[in-house]
C-alpha cells in the first residue's frame, strides 16, 4: 500500500493549476468548504458539511472532490495569536491526516488567525441577519482562508 501524500508546503499547490484547490474550515460542528477557479486566483464559498461521523465527512468532500476536479487542499490551521499551536491545531491536523488515507491530494495548511472574525464583521457590516450569518460563515471563512493562500502563491 502506498502511504498517503504528506502535507505540503503551500508553493507546492501551485503544480495542480488547471484543477482546482478546495479550501477547508474544520470546525468542531462543521466543515465549511470553498473552491478555487482553475487558474487558482479566486476563492468562492461553496458548501458547509454539518459534522458527523468522520468517514461521512470525508465521504461528502471525497464525492465534491470527484465531482469538482480538485487537485489539493487547503486547510485553515488555528494558530494561536502569539503564534503557538494549541489543542485546537493539533485536531486539524489530525483531520488532515485523517483525510488524506481517505483522499490522497497534495495538502498544505494556512494561517487562518482571526478569518471568522473578519468575515463576520463584513457580514454585519453588510446588515446581514444573524441567521444568514449563521448559515453562511462557514463557507464564507472557508473562502477568505483559501483566497489569503491564492494570493500568497500568486505572490510566490
Amino acid at each position: 500500500m502506498v502511504p498517503p501524500m504528506p502535507i505540503v508546503p503551500l508553493i507546492e499547490l501551485a503544480a495542480v493549476r488547471g484543477r482546482r484547490l478546495l479550501g477547508l474550515d474544520v470546525g468542531t460542528r462543521t466543515v465549511g468548504l470553498a473552491l478555487s477557479d482553475t487558474r487558482l486566483v479566486i476563492a468562492s464559498p461553496y458548501d458547509t458539511i454539518r459534522r458527523g461521523k468522520f468517514a461521512a465527512d470525508a465521504g461528502a468532500i471525497a464525492a465534491i472532490v470527484a465531482r469538482q476536479d480538485v487537485g489539493g487542499f487547503v486547510v485553515g490551521l488555528p494558530v494561536s495569536m502569539d503564534g503557538t499551536e494549541g489543542p485546537r491545531c493539533q485536531s486539524i491536523r489530525a483531520f488532515a491526516r485523517n483525510l488524506l488515507a481517505v483522499v490522497d491530494l497534495p495538502t498544505a495548511f494556512w494561517d487562518e488567525r482571526l478569518s471568522t472574525a473578519a468575515v463576520e464583521r463584513a457580514m454585519i457590516a453588510a446588515d446581514m441577519t444573524r441567521q444568514r450569518r449563521a448559515a453562511t460563515i462557514d463557507r464564507a471563512a472557508a473562502a477568505y482562508i483559501l483566497q489569503g493562500a491564492l494570493d500568497a502563491l500568486a505572490r510566490a
